[in-house]
């Protein structure tokens, strides 16, 4: 889907922003780039859409180089979210959702429709919230309205830029698990950027650690934790140690205690691969977690069963 391929980012001053980057990102995968500041992420993720230019190397989508894409072309395809939302404060909600689809000649009708659609999708009913102004919408609404409006011409892919990080704790956890249940419906190529490692293990099915603009690892979440490569990587991931041993994960629990219920549209979501430190952590401020595999919700976990699931590795000598 998009493949880099000796990919170098240099500035005129010699300053060496990533270099020479080989990584593959999967159609539909939620992959996400951390690091410390500085580190290239930012960098990678604009190179995407050009608008930063590569130095070196070849950047591919779908078989095709970036630099043989109509400028145009290539970000009508591609949806882009901010962390500084960017909504236009003149405009109406439908009208700054509509921006693209506008651009790209849809009839008014379809362009209503979508609207609609989009904004149900996000819990904002359209008929309150089409005409009002994003001075009138709370921070987490304002962000909500530039997820979807990166989705509005339904791009293949879509790049996310730190979306989150200006939000408060509550919003941010809220907005993190909604968009995990939308990527359930809609499988959209994700490109993530973030400096919050809870952030990424949460989110992505993949991780791509970087330092100095180079990767460091690139790994599932459950990787990061049970085999970091190196110092670096054990430091930025908090430095934790698996408790109950290298193979137990959310789906261990659900094999044991068997699916149970869970909500439609639950308050948090967690990936059958999250291992269960991680799942502790997530569990601390809510009361059940959903698990979902492949896209799929497969069951429920809540505190008190994983407690009990830990207690009784515990009392058997599970520990490693």
């Amino acid at each position: 889907m998009i493949l880099f391929e000796n990919v170098s980012k240099r500035y005129a001053d010699d300053t060496v922003a990533v270099n020479d980057l080989n990584l593959e990102i999967n159609e539909g995968e939620f992959f996400v780039f951390i690091g410390p500041s500085g580190c290239g992420k930012t960098t990678t993720l604009k190179m995407i859409n050009r608008l930063i230019p590569l130095s070196g190397g070849t950047l591919w989508i779908n078989g095709r180089k970036v630099s043989e894409y109509d400028v145009h072309e290539l970000r009508w395809n591609i949806g882009y979210v901010l962390q500084q939302i960017a909504l236009f404060p003149h405009m109406t909600i439908e009208e700054n959702i509509a921006i693209v689809p506008e651009m790209r000649k849809w009839d008014r009708a379809k362009i209503r429709a979508r609207v609609d659609e989009l904004l149900d999708m996000v819990g904002l009913e359209p008929e309150i919230y089409r005409s009002r102004k994003p001075k009138e919408l709370s921070g987490g609404q304002q962000q909500r309205v530039g997820v979807v409006r990166a989705l509005a011409a339904d791009p293949q892919i879509v790049l996310m830029d730190e979306p989150f990080s200006a939000l408060d704790p509550l919003s941010r956890e809220k907005l993190q698990n909604e968009l995990l249940e939308l990527q359930q419906r809609i499988k959209k190529t994700i490109v993530f950027v973030t400096h919050d490692m809870q952030e990424a293990m949460k989110l992505g099915d993949r991780i791509c650690l970087m330092n100095e603009g180079e990767i460091v690892q690139l790994d599932t979440p459950q990787g990061f934790l049970q085999t970091p490569a190196n110092a670096f990587v054990e430091q930025f991931v908090g430095g934790q140690k698996p408790l109950f041993g290298s193979r137990l994960t959310l789906e261990d629990v659900l094999l044991e205690i068997g699916p149970s219920d869970f909500p439609t549209h639950p308050a948090a979501i967690a990936k059958a691969e999250v291992p269960l430190e991680a799942a502790l952590q997530l569990l601390a401020d809510e009361e059940v977690l959903a698990v979902e595999k492949a896209g799929v919700i497969v069951g429920s976990v809540s505190r008190q069963a994983l407690l009990k699931f830990m207690a009784g590795r515990l009392k058997e000598g599970a520990r490693t």
